[in-house]
């Protein structure tokens, strides 16, 4: 039951993770914050890794489920202040609203996890089977699911659930992301004698072109494999008079599942050899790009931008767990499955553990201009947390 007294530490603890700035590399602080807040509130095997990921769990008195509670602790950037109408980072609360950037992706959610984590263990005097983990996961925007691997790697958790967005309905699955980057090669020449050269951008057109009439895959339940152009570039830039040698274009492909990095790059390579054949002194080369990045603990975060789709089956117990405890409460327990990347792109796509989302506020609040989550968003995700739990860790 969520009482007053769990009511006040619930939103002072959004509002105080609210208050630290935690961009991605820079999430040490709410790291070390949140290690003494689940010291005191009887977490054990509290650690930070190498990478800066903050774990801890609460550990029954006989073998049983092990069931991970996934937080990331990074948010993106807050951009232009001025377009606020609140501070960003104030933990302001008007209306019923708490606002700031990352009430809803996911300081809320991470705040209702741990007291509806910790109140379950009370309410039976610790005496219960498995262990109840929870990660405060880093990088989590520019690399979903990276540095998560070292979370799995040392709770190796038999179901996950992840407290993004879903308007406390239950998601089953998401599209993954991959980052194409394509080069185009051409050969410079005067502008004033183009045909001497083999201009790179008009050699990229053709391919974008051509690309763009290829049917793309589709899943009867995540949708589309969006193909979506996100950048260009050419060289030399400024040109100077010059026919640029040099186009490269960034792809944002939406994957599904049980696609791999060769089944996105295979369609684009036949693409470019058949542009290639069109455009004499033509080369494209498609790629997954790699990303790099530091973590706030110094250790450089270095892997391929690909991160899988995942979808487990709407009979699954943990589905069907799920949905029965939300009945429980009255709720719909309708099921869905997000728009974005998570997670869930390691634990359930690269690791095949069986995974949901469940979490507070709106997938479009986050990343937005006045961000908020609403202060009965947060008492009924610590309602949904605390009967997750129940239906999933009784014996």
């Amino acid at each position: 039951m969520l009482t007053d007294c769990l009511e006040k530490r619930l939103i002072d603890y959004t509002r105080h993770l609210i208050r630290i700035p935690s961009p991605s590399g820079g999430e040490g602080e709410s790291a070390h914050y949140l290690k003494d807040l689940m010291g005191r509130m009887g977490f054990r095997r509290l650690g930070v890794d190498a990478l800066g990921n903050v774990f801890g769990s609460l550990i029954g008195t006989r073998p049983g489920l092990r069931l991970l509670l996934d937080a990331h602790l990074d948010t993106v950037g807050v951009g232009d202040h001025d377009l606020w109408s609140v501070d960003p980072l104030g933990g302001l609360c008007r209306a019923d609203r708490l606002y700031g950037r990352g009430a809803s992706d996911m300081k809320g959610a991470a705040a209702a996890m741990l007291l509806a984590a910790q109140a379950w263990v009370e309410d039976r005097k610790g005496d219960f089977a498995g262990e109840i983990g929870f990660s405060g996961t880093v990088c989590e925007e520019p690399f979903e699911g990276i540095a998560a691997r070292l979370i799995s790697e040392r709770f190796q958790p038999d179901a996950v659930i992840i407290g993004e967005a879903t308007d406390l309905k239950i998601n089953r699955g998401q599209r993954g992301r991959a980052e194409v980057r394509v080069e185009a090669r051409g050969r410079a020449a005067h502008s004033s004698n183009p045909d001497a050269g083999c201009n790179a951008v008009y050699g990229m057109m053709a391919f974008l072109g051509s690309l763009r009439q290829r049917a793309i895959p589709k899943h009867p339940v995540l949708g589309p494999g969006i193909i979506e152009l996100t950048d260009i570039i050419s060289s030399p830039y400024p040109g100077a008079s010059t026919v640029p040698e040099r186009c490269i274009v960034t792809l944002d492909r939406r994957l599904l599942v049980d696609e791999t990095m060769d089944d996105v790059l295979q369609p684009l390579r036949e693409v470019a050899q058949a542009v290639e054949a069109d455009w004499p002194g033509l080369k494209l080369k498609a790629t997954i790009e790699t990303g790099r990045a530091t973590s706030w603990t110094g250790e450089e975060i270095r892997a391929k931008r690909f991160y899988p789709a995942w979808l487990i089956p709407e009979d699954h117990f943990l589905v069907k767990s799920a949905q029965e405890a939300l009945r429980g409460l009255g709720w719909s327990g309708d099921i869905g499955t997000y728009s974005f990347c998570t997670n869930g792109s390691h634990y359930a796509g690269e690791a095949g553990i069986p995974t949901i989302g469940f979490g507070p506020a709106q997938e479009e609040r986050a990343h937005v201009v006045d961000e908020f989550v609403t202060i009965p968003e947060l008492k009924d995700a610590f309602r949904g947390y605390y009967a997750l739990i129940d239906a999933l860790m009784a014996d």
